[in-house]
């Protein structure tokens, strides 16, 4: 037995020479079983390199009507509204969906994870923080409750994602700016938080590429979530070294977009689509706030209200079946140009 691979627990009390019933005693929680059995039950564990199938075990305990939603930021409006989508359709299905976020930290994104695993969800929808997460981690706890990624990917971790298609949506928007005035540069964080960022990065490119322009990165220096601050501070230095290579910036968020309209004021530039006009600003997502800024913001909207249904429903789909996708699902969805007055 000890050369074949452990199948589940029943071979694992056969190697270790433990009961089955005082080894799931252990699993459901480790303190109710003597010191020294428990130190036995852990050597065994390292010696067979064995790791229980936790959803098979919940699926036998017969799992709550709990489902996870957690998201990088509460306060965070962008996020909150497809929290909200996604919490709609799981509470319609007979859930009872519960909300976390991680504040933008990565403890506080496994914290939320860990508490989440102690009463036991039926399953979780999860916008990682992306680059941030401690990617090892979260695929280790998605291998044990069924869980679908929304927003930001992290590749070959879940069981499905859902986002948005940033190749089509920043071609879209380039397209755009490209037809109506000068060829965008694309002001971006260096290191961005978020993996969507890389993708639009790279989408830019080639969208530039293709339509036979030169593309202009505008890499500013800026960690974390605090867009705005980071848009402001280091738009404003930008500004001010007068070495903008075109009158057109393309931000790769709507929060990136707001704090370089507010450096533009502050440097007496007027934004927007006049004759009087010195400069064009755009981002991505359609914020909640993009629409009330001043100007308001020309942007992508993505389609927050599909992605929430599409992973609220494929999430329900593993919960019912009762097993584990073979093949990890991706679906994107495009998203719509939404012209106003900055560019």
């Amino acid at each position: 037995m000890s050369d074949s691979k452990i199948k589940n627990m029943d071979d694992f009390a056969s190697v270790s020479g433990i009961s089955r019933p005082t080894i799931s005693k252990y699993f459901n929680d480790p303190d109710s079983v003597r010191k020294s059995t428990r130190e036995r039950i852990e050597k065994a564990l390292e010696l067979y390199d064995y790791r229980p199938n936790f959803y098979a075990m919940n699926q036998n305990r017969r799992l709550t009507k709990n489902v996870g939603i957690v998201i990088p930021y509460m306060s965070d409006p962008f996020f909150a509204e497809i929290a909200r989508n996604v919490e709609n359709h799981v509470s319609a299905a007979g859930f009872r969906p519960i909300v976390l976020g991680s504040q933008g930290n990565p403890d506080q994104e496994i914290e939320n994870l860990n508490n989440l695993r102690l009463i036991k969800p039926a399953g979780v929808l999860l916008a990682p923080l992306g680059r941030m997460s401690d990617s090892d981690r979260i695929a280790a706890f998605c291998n044990d409750v069924p869980t679908v990624l929304f927003d930001a990917n992290i590749e070959n971790v879940g069981e499905a994602f859902v986002g948005s298609d940033n190749h089509q949506s920043i071609g879209l928007i380039v397209e755009y700016l490209c037809r109506t005035g000068e060829p965008p540069a694309f002001f971006e964080m260096l290191t961005p938080a978020n993996p969507n960022a890389l993708k639009r990065r790279s989408a830019y490119v080639q969208a530039m590429e293709r339509l036979g322009h030169k593309p202009h990165l505008i890499q500013v220096k800026g960690e974390g979530w605090d867009f705005e601050e980071i848009g402001f501070r280091e738009g404003s230095r930008v500004i001010a070294d007068r070495t903008l290579p075109t009158d057109t910036l393309l931000c790769s968020n709507d929060r990136l977009a707001i704090g370089l309209l507010s450096a533009a004021y502050q440097q007496g530039l007027r934004v927007g689509l006049g004759d009087d006009c010195t400069l064009r600003i755009a981002g991505h997502d359609d914020h909640p706030f993009s629409r009330y800024t001043c100007p308001t913001l020309t942007t992508v909207s993505q389609d927050y209200t599909s992605i929430a249904a599409k992973a609220a429903e494929t999430l329900f789909t593993l919960i019912e079946s009762e097993q584990r996708a073979q093949i990890r699902e991706v679906t994107l969805y495009d998203g719509r140009l939404v012209m106003r007055d900055s560019a």
